[in-house]
């Protein structure tokens, strides 16, 4: 299986300040699944940032999709921004337009006609539960519903590599088990899904997948599987 990702050394320091992120060194697999864990202040943010191309490290060397992300051109970072899919801790929902648009905003982008934009939309509106709440703005919605469009809008145009921050902090159990579902589904198609969470009980449920964990801007293990995850009772999609 080719790598989607390789880090080599990789620092990462925000101004004069001690370093966020040291000696990271890890591949992720095209088409792999990853937890990345680890404690609050650890550098899990800052992680992804580099995953989605929203910074530069300070040091080190980053390949992705192939290209070398330290000396290629600015000009040439919107291509490959596109093949990513991110949910961010914040939503980062666009205000002035409604959940529909918002979740439709990824194709419109990507150029696709309008008559191919309305069924998607839809379908995934219904799959996290909003159907009922296409026309609201942002604003009128909870933070758990404004998650959910969030999830809905990186995925709905099937990325090359979803990167995932806290993706179910804001929902219920049985909403944070289907919306998991839908990642794994999104996988089982070839997305490389990077997943940042403190929810050992959503680990437990892919059990093939690989754990990445953080600790002072360190990573260990990172090609770990998870061979035991923790046993946790069903819960109904």
């Amino acid at each position: 299986m080719a790598n989607i990702v390789q880090f080599d050394n990789v620092g990462l320091r925000y101004g004069t300040g001690a370093e966020t992120l040291s000696d990271v060194s890890m591949t992720l697999a095209s088409g792999g699944f990853y937890f990345l864990t680890g404690p609050s202040g650890a550098g899990k943010t800052s992680l992804l940032k580099l995953l989605y191309l929203a910074q530069r490290p300070s040091r080190g060397a980053i390949r992705l999709f192939g290209q070398d992300l330290v000396t290629l051109p600015r000009n040439k970072l919107p291509p490959l921004r596109r093949r990513i899919g991110v949910v961010f801790q914040d939503f980062r929902l666009v205000p002035h337009l409604t959940a529909f648009e918002n979740v439709a905003l990824p194709l419109r982008l990507a150029g696709t006609d309008e008559k191919e934009i309305v069924a998607p939309v839809e379908e995934m509106l219904a799959w996290v539960g909003l159907s009922d709440r296409a026309n609201a703005r942002p604003a009128t919605l909870s933070g758990g519903e404004q998650q959910r469009v969030a999830i809905a809008r990186a995925v709905i145009a099937r990325p090359d590599m979803l990167v995932a921050d806290e993706p179910t902090g804001n929902v219920d159990p049985d909403m944070a088990l289907r919306l998991l579902h839908l990642f794994d589904g999104l996988n089982r198609l070839g997305t490389t899904i990077v997943v940042a969470t403190h929810d050992l009980h959503l680990i437990g449920r892919i059990p093939s997948a690989r754990m990445m964990r953080l600790d002072k801007g360190r990573l260990s293990d990172p090609t770990g599987v998870l061979r035991h995850p923790p046993r946790v009772p069903e819960v109904s999609a």
